[in-house]
């Protein structure tokens, strides 16, 4: 291979781990072109597989910054799942495969920049489709609005029942303190004083008796 030619290879495959989603390194010797065909097609519209030559390989994934992540995984005949769509759904086709045909051996990979193991890429197998995940995130979002929305409108009515609670326990406590007082005495008027004994009549005064004035004649 020409100069020019591993140069646009390693550009190409720069590229492809820098944009993709993730990527899946396997191992498929043995496979026959027959078989990597149907890979392929089995994994349209969420990834493309490509055989890859791990020395060009190992110079892409060092210019991509996942050298320490990808290039333990680079040895024996390597090929490489570029995940373009649903993460989940690229695994599971590679791991549906490799169950048919175990000449496909998946070795690791890495997604959003984090190392995979075989294994992890399994339990992205398990995962539930892209479009299920996101109906039942908008299910569980609905609910819980619809949740908040039932508890506002409740609000009105609850304040009105605590208010009428309220005011029954203020009107419950103001009651023991409304026991009849004993009624005060009606306020008499001016005390009565003892009635003075009248004084006795006075008797008619006489005048000096009349005496005759004896004149002499």
């Amino acid at each position: 291979m020409a100069n020019a030619e591993k140069t646009a290879v390693v550009e190409e495959l720069t590229g492809k781990f820098r944009e993709s989603n993730g990527a899946v390194l396997t191992e498929y010797r043995g496979l026959t072109v027959a078989q990597l065909s149907e890979l392929r097609g089995s994994l349209k519209g969420n990834a493309t597989f490509t055989v890859v030559k791990n020395t060009l390989t190992k110079i892409a994934v060092r210019e991509a910054g996942l050298g320490d992540q990808l290039n333990p995984l680079l040895s024996g005949p390597s090929a490489i799942a570029f995940v373009e769509g649903d993460v989940a759904q690229a695994a599971k086709g590679l791991l549906d495969f490799a169950k048919a045909n175990p000449l496909l051996v998946i070795k690791g990979g890495v997604l959003d920049g984090k190392t995979l193991t075989a294994a992890e890429v399994s339990k992205l197998a398990d995962l539930e489709p892209r479009e299920v995940l996101l109906a039942k995130l908008a299910g569980a979002m609905k609910a819980s609005m619809a949740g908040a929305a039932a508890t506002f409108n409740a609000l009105p009515t609850q304040m009105a029942l605590l208010a009428d609670a309220l005011r029954a326990k203020v009107e419950a406590a103001a009651a023991p303190a409304a026991v009849d007082a004993p009624e005060a005495p009606e306020a008499s008027g001016a005390q009565d004083t003892a009635e003075e004994p009248e004084a006795p009549e006075a008797s008619e005064a006489s005048g000096t008796p009349d005496t005759e004035t004896e004149t002499q004649d």
